[in-house]
């Protein structure tokens, strides 16, 4: 993930597997027992059905530890085995998943619960067993599956169809013909999952992200498939499109597919299949366990021309249609199998521009990636319901793109990326075994023979089942550092081969690979507490050229949060001792400490006086300092000279309950962080710079704006006007172009030094479109640039902020209704300034709450953390599901940097 010196397909079912926690609401993976579905499940077996092109996922196991089990692989693996006290895991399930499910540890993400858990349970293999039973034996019956961690020898009734030799590593993928050992009725599979270990073994590991999980992540965390079809089995289905760029009038499409003839006799099939409207087929001989590739091409087959196409487009843009492919393998006029996919129809070019950098355009239109780096749940629980808030959360932010550092999702997570617009970045993950050959054993155990297989494998499989996901617009092969020679052709091989369709990096860092060449970005960090003016130096992580990861580092939760995560103890000592060691930040020695960031929390706001206090002082500088990196780099992204072409927000969110690295926290609260992306990201924009005290208008939408008055004003904190500017008649063109529209004085007669920007953007019509608050100060930050080491760079002088401390209490006033229809609720809040005098209140933020005042989560807001002068009035709106409030009454919590907290009903 970092630089440093001493570190650093698609398969189509025909049931949806959750997920044995997917039915619960995020709260409830708090430690709460989870219902006990898995122990039906196993009871019962999981029913596969005959249909020829059937594709069945295990709907559960029971676990246990190899320690407690003295019988043989066969006994384990026959059917009717009385799997006594053996725990129920989910379809995708970790081991300590499943027990933290059982409720055999208490919250692991309360204080320092997981660190009590004993690691030794987890050094020695598991057992997974699960039942599944069938009508008859008439089909052919093949196990496919991935996501085993980190290997595992397979047994079917009584039977090994499998080693740990070949059944390894996180995402290579496997297929094993069962069908001599399938009876009719009750059929029993077995996995002992082997330990993981990320430096020596190619799955996944958490480096500094979060506190590891003890197993970690050891299990099967994807589907198990069991497949049934007749002698000619359908596989790598997949459709290579081909856009006119910039016409986008014609797409040509190419189906692709393989026929294998399971069979010990020639047969011959007949593969027929539609796309788009277009019918089409082919007979196909096959010799005796032959496998063809089949193609249909618009030289074949006309139709696959397509005029008018349904183009795909990241959200904001335009729509996301998908197509669908659906192809039948029939033998002697029954069907053999079948094959489906969906997919869109887009162009992706990255190529690096003349400072090189990697420019990403899709569908022609050039594109300033905004992105977050992406992290699981920390124990790999897939939660659908849960996976959709946030990417909602994404969008609701602004942001276009999130970066997977390996922990690449399963098959569903891209159907939602797919179909909210959200583009993805996946790749492999740093500081493993992935990059140990090419940085030794700073990060990993070199390669050994075995290991350049399964690492071509992984590339193999993550191709064929991501390529046809238009959210994915490229791999990244390496993360720190670029693969070697022999790695790259392995992998660059693995691609060709599976027809992948967008750019392929060689690194997320400023690294280069034999044959790619430059990756076009950088990681030049920071990962720890800098000012809101670094981002806009064109040098480091300053706000040039293409970020893969980047911020500011801590990003404190809000006080709810905050004391769900960690006791009263650990909460005086949150705020009072910047040297202690916190548990919720890193388990790295770097960003083990909040040392940094609490002293520039003091040094420009001044010595937090209690909990509530640092608190919201932390919210203050996280709304700023994130505003600023998104403003910084959309300002110059249409720069002649070292334009930003993108930036990933490191990160996104956390797997756990975390006090850095997210723009909200696991349980989907909002605090600075979120709202200052927000404001950064919205679609017509009014900013300030704060290299050059240019005032910026910045149009994200499609089409340009015209008739706009900016208008900025300058007060002290206590509300005296000391500067006032408007300037009319501004048009900005669309697609993310940004005007200059005037530059504030250098000084200005009377302006205290800590004092208030008020910027204002009006339409055509008068009406506000944009509003923007900073919090300023005459003495600047000033920066240590020639000590900047990997992770930030020192700050030597701090901006004077503390007069904030003396905005006057002021009153606002809050009215709030709710409507709600079809299971979504929509709370509208209207604030007041009913004050006097002439202090604005700062940072006015509105909760929603349920009638016990706990937050009503997820929930997206029009705007929050507002500024209101005297007599101003804002109007906001928060949309949510009515579930979420559990029968309660929701009500509205308003409370300030300058106003006094209070809660009014909204029913």
């Amino acid at each position: 993930m970092f630089p440093r010196p001493a570190r650093r397909r698609r398969l189509a079912t025909a049931a949806v597997a959750l997920g044995l926690l997917s039915s619960l609401s995020t709260s409830a993976w708090a430690g709460s027992r989870d219902p006990a579905p898995a122990h039906r499940q196993h009871a019962r077996g999981t029913q596969v059905p005959s249909a020829a092109g059937s594709s069945t996922p295990l709907s559960g196991y029971a676990i246990q530890s190899t320690a407690k089990v003295g019988d043989s692989a066969q006994a384990v693996s026959t059917p009717g085995y009385p799997a006594t006290g053996w725990y129920p895991a989910g379809p995708r399930s970790t081991v300590l998943g499943a027990l933290l499910a059982d409720g055999r540890y208490a919250d692991p993400f309360h204080s320092t619960n997981l660190e009590k858990i004993p690691r030794a349970d987890f050094q020695v293999p598991w057992w997974y067993r699960a039942d599944f039973t069938v009508a008859d034996t008439t089909e052919r019956t093949h196990l496919d599956f991935s996501g085993v961690i980190s290997a595992a020898d397979v047994y079917v009734n009584g039977h090994q169809v499998a080693g740990a030799a070949d059944v390894v590593g996180a995402y290579t993928h496997h297929e094993l013909d069962i069908t001599s050992l399938v009876k009719s009725g009750t059929n029993t599979v077995a996995f002992r999952v082997r330990p993981n270990d990320p430096t020596k073994n190619l799955t996944m590991s958490w480096l500094d992200w979060l506190q590891p999980p003890p197993d970690r992540n050891m299990g099967i965390v994807r589907d198990v498939l069991v497949r049934r079809g007749g002698p000619v089995a359908l596989r790598d289905a997949h459709v290579v499109t081909k856009l006119a760029v910039p016409s986008l009038a014609t797409a040509d499409l190419t189906v692709k597919a393989q026929a294998r003839n399971d069979s010990g006799t020639a047969v011959t099939a007949e593969i027929s299949g539609s796309v788009g409207g277009t019918s089409f087929t082919r007979s196909v001989p096959l010799a005796a366990h032959e496998t063809k590739t089949v193609t249909f091409s618009p030289a074949d087959v006309p139709g696959l021309h397509l005029t008018s196409p349904k183009v795909w487009w990241p959200a904001g843009m335009g729509g996301q249609p998908l197509y669908d492919l659906d192809l039948t393998a029939s033998v002697s006029g029954t069907a053999s199998d079948t094959a489906h996919e969906s997919f869109g129809i887009r162009d992706v070019q990255a190529p690096l521009n003349s400072d090189g950098a990697r420019q990403y355009r899709i569908n022609g239109r050039r594109l300033l990636i905004k992105g977050g780096g992406w992290s699981p749940d920390e124990f790999l629980r897939w939660d659908p319901g849960y996976v959709e808030d946030r990417l909602r959360y994404a969008l609701d932010l602004g942001l276009n793109t999130l970066r997977l550092e390996g922990h690449i999702e399963p098959d569903e997570f891209f159907d939602l990326a797919d179909r909210y617009g959200v583009l993805t970045l996946p790749g492999w993950e740093c500081c493993s075994k992935w990059e140990g050959q090419v940085n030794g054993k700073e990060t990993g155990d070199t390669w050994t023979d075995a290991d350049y297989p399964v690492a071509k494998a992984s590339m193999a499989a993550e191709a064929a089942r991501l390529r046809d996901h238009p959210s994915v617009i490229s791999f990244l092969i390496g993360s720190d550092f670029a693969p070697d020679a022999t790695i790259e052709k392995n992998y660059l091989d693995a691609l060709e081969a599976a027809d992948w369709p967008t750019p392929v990096v060689p690194a997320a860092s400023d690294n280069s690979s034999p044959r790619l060449g430059s990756s076009g970005l950088k990681m030049t960090g920071p990962y720890d507490w800098i000012p809101p003016g670094y981002w806009y130096a064109k040098r480091e992580g300053g706000a040039t050229g293409f970020n893969s990861e980047t911020s500011a580092g801590p990003d404190i939760p809000t006080l709810d949060t905050l004391r769900r995560m960690m006791t009263p103890a650990e909460l005086d000592t949150l705020w009072r001792d910047p040297d202690a060691r916190q548990y919720h930040r890193s388990p790295s020695p770097t960003f083990g400490t909040l040392k940094i960031y609490d002293a520039a929390l003091t040094g420009r706001y001044g010595p937090p006086t209690g909990l509530t206090d640092y608190v919201r002082k932390a919210q203050l500088a996280q709304y700023e300092n994130v505003r600023a990196q998104y403003e910084a780099y959309a300002r110059n992204a249409t720069d002649a000279s070292k334009p930003a072409t993108g930036v990933i927000y490191w990160m996104f969110n956390s797997g756990w309950t975390s006090l850095h690295w997210q723009l909200m926290d696991r349980y989907l609260d909002q605090g600075g962080a979120y709202f200052g992306a927000k404001k950064a990201n919205e679609p017509l924009h009014v900013q300030y710079s704060y290299d050059d005290r240019s005032v910026v208008v910045v149009n994200n939408r499609n089409a340009s704006a015209g008739g706009l008055t900016a208008r900025a004003t300058l007060f002290n904190p206590d509300g005296t006007q000391k500067y006032d500017k408007a300037v009319t008649g501004l048009t900005v063109n669309g697609g993310g172009a940004h005007g200059t529209a005037l530059t504030l004085p250098a000084s200005v007669g009377g302006l205290s030094s800590t004092y208030l920007l008020r910027l204002t953007l009006t339409d055509a019509d008068g009406k506000e479109v944009s509003r923007n608050v900073y919090w300023l100060s005459t003495k600047a930050d000033t920066l240590d640039w020639a000590k900047t080491d990997w992770y930030y760079t020192p700050t030597t002088g701090y901006a004077d902020l503390k007069g904030l401390a003396s905005m006057a209490q002021v009153p606002v006033s809050a009215t709030a209704s709710t409507v709600s229809s079809d299971g979504t609720s929509t709370t509208t809040v209207t604030l007041r300034h009913t004050g006097g005098g002439r202090t604005p209140s700062l940072f006015t933020d509105v909760h929603l709450v349920d009638a016990q005042g706990k937050p009503v989560l997820p929930v997206r807001w029009s705007d929050n953390e507002v500024g209101l002068w005297p007599g101003e009035s804002v109007t906001l709106t928060a949309t949510y599901r009515t579930a979420d409030l559990h029968g309660s009454a929701p009500g509205v919590r308003v409370s300030g940097w300058n106003t006094p907290e209070r809660t009014v009903p909204a029913a």
